[in-house]
């Protein structure tokens, strides 16, 4: 093979490392999506701000990230009503993350704040992005794809995503939302809150 094909360059560094070859002979050809069907969010300040995660529900993906996220969210005084909007699939072996999820909701005082979808198809998906404030997949890897990313922002919905793996890229170059600190709940909060407060920067 005298080629290889990557869909960003965080992907094409680490594929080179990963294969040990030259990071000339790959290619970067970034993801793209068919926007039939997309519409704009337009966020007219209507409460509850939604907060949104679609992505596979599993550990990798961050979903309890997002949520101690929210958590820390909810303790600033004075902020108006919210909710934690999640879609995406759910294997068996993953049910109890999300049971635990939940639990520590409840836990918070936040019982009834985290509302799970379930698998959506394209339809669905669309509706549920359009009826976003905010959209994290706050994953605690290195994503090399991000087209969860994309779909958020073709329907208006601005992002806050850890500063790593094909978000640096995607967030830069569309000026589509916010990258904070990997790994730190507080500054994944801080982003959020950034947005939830200056609606001009949200739209």
């Amino acid at each position: 093979v005298d080629a290889f094909v990557a869909v960003s360059h965080f992907g094409r560094s680490m594929m080179a490392e990963y294969l040990g070859i030259d990071a000339g002979r790959i290619h970067v050809v970034p993801l793209g999506i068919n926007f039939d069907g997309y519409q704009q969010h337009v966020d007219d300040e209507a409460e509850p701000f939604t907060i949104g995660y679609f992505a596979r529900i599993a550990p990798e993906k961050g979903l309890h990230v997002l949520a101690d996220a929210y958590r820390r969210l909810r303790s600033h005084p004075g902020l108006p009503s919210s909710r934690l909007w999640a879609a995406g699939y759910l294997g068996p072996e993953h049910r109890g993350y999300l049971a635990q999820i939940q639990t520590q909701m409840n836990e918070a005082g936040l019982s009834g704040h985290l509302h799970y979808h379930g698998e959506l198809d394209r339809p669905a998906k669309l509706e549920f992005l359009r009826g976003l404030s905010v959209f994290s997949v706050p994953g605690p890897y290195a994503d090399p794809k991000g087209l969860f990313l994309l779909e958020a922002m073709a329907s208006g919905v601005p992002v806050v995503e850890p500063r790593r793996g094909a978000a640096t890229e995607i967030v830069g170059t569309t000026g589509g939302g916010i990258l904070v600190e990997p790994g730190n709940a507080d500054a994944l909060a801080d982003g959020i809150l950034t947005l939830w407060q200056n609606v001009e920067q949200r739209r």
